[in-house]
């Protein structure tokens, strides 16, 4: 029996996987569920603030890609940090990581149960997208990062479905007035915090760098990947906007989904069925690359991680978090409950570890004087 090696690198991969991981990254569940967050027209304006943010956010992440620790994996963080201090940060990432998997999880599976397979137990929906995540990611991390591509071009295609939407007798320019806010509400500010929960992700590369080929500038392919994602948070959310009126937007939970509905073919009678489908290769990817990293945080913690990794250590790892997903989903997820509070933990975990990351290494990495 060959040696079940997870975290081998036998090549780096270039700045053009990282621009595909990076964009998929920020355009996980709350895609599906943002304009019902943002509602009002002027928030317009606030996704373009917020990218800008976000890319001032990647600008200190890229100095960490260009840092002498980053390539070094796991030993650039002793370095930095300490071995003690990196098993505690192990240790709180797990149950980020878990809270990460399990909201994107069990979102994905509210969606197919509402529009596609509303008689089916949810239970073994979230079996079978897990035991897919649990294959791609048994390949190891070279062939999951791989994988990115067809996530990439399974689904950044989408957005030009949406095109009619901007068009008469659809559209109406009356539905995105008014753009200067004429009152500051805390909803609005929750929707700011929710714009920039959703372009997190990209943190989550900071331990991805030695299968990465660190000589490239990988500025330039962040700062792609994060203008394509603003993009289409925008596309999307214009096109709600022009559907739906911001009178009636946050009546949808799922108003990116809720409009395809509405979309004639005369090939396909139901067009939200096949984008509801592709996008599976895209949470795939994502649930694939946590469990890996799950996984990863497990050994550190246990201080195996130089040891060879196992089959039933994985799996163990893959039942853990197939357990606490059922537990959410039989006890705690309430489909079409509002407001649901897992999500909004995600929002705060998601807005924190985007905003802390970059800073706390960018920090750490000057006081150590090599940057």
């Amino acid at each position: 029996m060959t040696a079940f090696s997870l975290y081998d690198k036998t090549s780096t991969s270039s700045g053009v996987y990282v621009m595909f991981m990076v964009n998929r990254l920020q355009m996980l569940y709350f895609i599906l569920i943002m304009p019902s967050h943002l509602v009002h027209p002027y928030m317009i304006w606030g996704i373009i603030a917020i990218g800008i943010l976000s890319q001032i956010n990647l600008t200190m992440l890229s100095k960490w890609f260009a840092s002498d620790y980053s390539a070094k994996g796991y030993q650039g963080f002793v370095q930095l940090f300490g071995e003690r201090m990196v098993r505690f940060f192990a240790f709180i990432g797990l149950f980020v990581i878990l809270i990460k998997i399990t909201v994107i999880a069990l979102g994905y599976v509210e969606v197919v149960y509402q529009f596609i397979f509303p008689l089916m137990n949810t239970n073994w929906m979230i079996l079978f997208i897990l035991l897919i995540s649990w294959y791609v990611a048994a390949q190891g991390m070279e062939k999951t990062i791989r994988f990115v591509v067809i996530a990439f071009l399974s689904t950044v295609w989408i957005i030009l479905v949406y095109f009619p939407f901007f068009f008469p007798p659809i559209a109406s320019l009356y539905d995105l007035y008014p753009l200067i806010p004429v009152d500051w509400s805390m909803h609005s500010w929750k929707g700011l915090l929710f714009i920039w929960s959703s372009l997190s992700g990209p943190e989550y590369l900071i331990c991805l760098v030695p299968w990465l080929n660190s000589k490239q500038k990988m500025l330039k392919y962040l700062t792609i990947a994060n203008a394509m994602s603003v993009l289409e948070y925008l596309l999307l959310f214009v096109a709600s906007l022009l559907f739906f009126g911001s009178n009636y937007l946050s009546k949808s939970k799922f108003p990116v989904i809720d409009m395809i509905r509405y979309l004639q073919s005369p090939v396909f009678d139901r067009i939200d069925i096949i984008l509801i489908s592709v996008h599976m290769f895209h949470f795939v990817f994502a649930i694939s690359i946590f469990l890996l990293y799950f996984y990863g945080a497990v050994r550190i913690i246990v201080g195996r991680l130089h040891e060879q990794t196992t089959r039933i250590g994985f799996m163990t790892s893959c039942i853990t978090i197939f357990i606490c997903m059922i537990i959410v989903n039989e006890w705690f997820w309430k489909a079409g409950a509002e407001p649901n509070i897992w999500v909004d933990i995600q929002i705060w975990l998601g807005a924190l570890t985007y905003f802390l990351v970059p800073a706390f290494l960018l920090i750490a990495i000057k006081r150590k004087g090599h940057i």
